[in-house]
């Protein structure tokens, strides 16, 4: 009785969010952006099962209403789900055009960035699939070279193997290596029209430099209230967790 309340409920929240999904497009093809707002934002608060799609249609909505920061930030949403997808990438373009900071991007360099730039290819759980896909196709290449007969063919299952095996432990590498990336990742938007990012993490600390809605920061260490965040261009400082809103 328990297992068909648990799966009427889940079928009705599925046939809720759908609906409200549905509702939120219908009402942005009208033009009625605080309505599909709206919509977007009840089905995320009833929905637990959330997709880029509805992140990045609640950022259209919000980027038609002129709203910077919620804008970014639905947009970095839907980047997390869905990393490096080219409309999401290309639509953030014209939101942080109505930013006030321009915050310079220091871009790494050496080994360690080209590690993250290939294992930024592909989400942790895509890595983990190809990694179970190569491993489906080591065991049918133990099981070729285990019932084969000819020398040649044993020698080429041999080698398959070799190389499957090496492929699979670069995947596990890769998906661990992107996993720790993504945990250690702390992305954040801005959201108050104006703070102050201090010196210390307290509002005596010296005030060492202003951001404006819509910024982007990154979130190093959290003491109470404050957080200390790192800038693109390596600037660092102490600002009110309450200005901002973390994307993860």
């Amino acid at each position: 009785m328990k297992n068909i309340v648990y799966l009427f409920l889940l079928i009705s929240q599925v046939f809720f969010a759908q609906n409200g999904f549905e509702k939120g497009n219908a009402l942005y093809q009208k033009g009625q952006y605080q309505e599909a707002v709206q919509e977007y934002e009840n089905v995320i608060k009833e929905d637990k099962q959330q997709s880029a799609e509805l992140y990045f249609n609640l950022a259209n909505s919000y980027y038609k209403l002129n709203k910077v920061a919620p804008s970014i930030y639905n947009y970095e949403k839907a980047l997390v789900l869905k990393p490096n997808d080219p409309e999401t990438l290309n639509n953030l373009k014209f939101a942080k055009k109505l930013t006030i900071d321009e915050i310079k991007e220091i871009p790494k360099v050496g080994f360690a960035k080209l590690i993250q730039n290939f294992t930024g290819i592909f989400h942790y759980n895509t890595w983990a699939k190809i990694s179970v896909v190569i491993a489906f196709a080591f065991l049918l290449s133990f099981i070729g070279y285990y019932f084969s007969e000819l020398t040649l063919s044993k020698r080429i299952y041999f080698i398959g193997m070799f190389i499957l095996i090496v492929a699979l432990g670069l995947n596990i590498s890769a998906g661990m290596s992107e996993k720790n990336h993504f945990d250690n990742d702390r992305p954040a938007i801005v959201f108050a029209e104006l703070s102050e990012v201090r010196s210390e993490p307290q509002k005596a600390g010296a005030a060492i430099f202003l951001l404006h809605e819509g910024a982007k920061v990154y979130v190093i260490e959290t003491l109470g209230q404050w957080k200390k965040i790192e800038l693109t261009d390596g600037t660092e400082g102490w600002i009110d967790g309450n200005t901002i809103k973390e994307v993860k």
